[in-house]
């Protein structure tokens, strides 16, 4: 499994799909951009590019492993059911849960950077239960991860029918029902070395995640960035970021780097899960 380690803090990047972008060419979602640019990044994320010339992406998670516990960052395109129905259905999240040594159960928190669909396809799923009339099966839901706090920002709770009103029964008020919705108001520390940031712009309540240990940092970035031509033009735009200017100041905030520091970024939906930054 892809990881990289932060002092003695593990991130391992869990892969869940790979699929083509459906809803516009690359060129339109990031109207902005020059020939040139596009020739860079291309060269520098040649992978991003399907056969046809079409933008392809990856699908991932992260997990974060340290000696005070075990924290999830997004929870994948879900099964076969998942309301994600643009995405490679179903996911692969469990199994590479199990490549990384991870049991559900041992996760104590998990972090949703915000509520598309194909980062918080597993966070829920459907069960089987019995009926109290004895009728029978009927379909429930559960959390996934049944020990983990779900950390989402209120921001992001509060525009959830904006976002995806469908969330609010599927997601949201199951978690709320078990007592593991947690909600954020801003920056909050995580176990060790981790801390939340609130990175709003491509959602109203986008957060990313950070883990620091001396001049070396990491940010898992989310849809921050969603294409590496983000990674080297961050104050690029994209159309489906829902408000623009916030999300360039979230994505300058939260490279921004000190002489002497050396920052990775691990990526959604970049070919490469761990990125060096700068870049060259």
């Amino acid at each position: 499994m892809p990881s990289i380690r932060i002092g003695s803090t593990e991130i391992i990047a869990l892969h869940d799909g790979t699929g083509p972008f459906p809803f516009t060419s690359r060129e339109a979602a990031f109207p902005g951009a020059t020939p040139a640019q596009w020739a860079a990044v291309d060269r520098f994320d040649h992978g991003a590019v399907d056969a046809d010339g079409g933008w392809s992406l990856d699908f991932r998670a992260f997990a974060i492993r340290s000696p005070e516990g075990l924290t999830v960052v997004d929870a994948g395109i879900g099964p076969a059911d998942a309301p994600a129905t643009w995405t490679p259905l179903p996911g692969k999240l469990p199994e590479s849960l199990a490549s990384a040594g991870i049991d559900p159960s041992e996760v104590d928190a998990v972090v949703l950077t915000h509520l598309h669909t194909d980062h918080i396809g597993w966070a829920v799923v459907a069960e089987e239960a019995v009926t109290t009339s004895g009728d029978g099966p009927s379909t429930g839901l559960s959390s996934f991860f049944p020990n983990a706090d779900y950390l989402l920002q209120r921001a992001e709770f509060d525009a959830v029918d904006t976002l995806n009103p469908q969330l609010r029964g599927s997601l949201l008020e199951p978690l709320q029902d078990a007592g593991q919705l947690r909600l954020l108001d801003g920056d909050a520390p995580l176990r060790g070395p981790a801390r939340v940031v609130a990175t709003p712009g491509h959602t109203p309540g986008h957060q990313s995640v950070v883990v620091a240990d001396g001049r070396d940092s990491l940010v898992v970035t989310g849809d921050l960035l969603v294409h590496a031509i983000q990674l080297l033009y961050p104050d690029l735009p994209y159309v489906y970021e829902m408000d623009q200017e916030q999300a360039r100041r979230s994505r300058e905030r939260l490279l921004r780097t000190e002489a002497g520091s050396r920052l990775h970024v691990a990526t959604s939906h970049l070919t490469e899960p761990f990125v060096a930054f700068p870049v060259g």
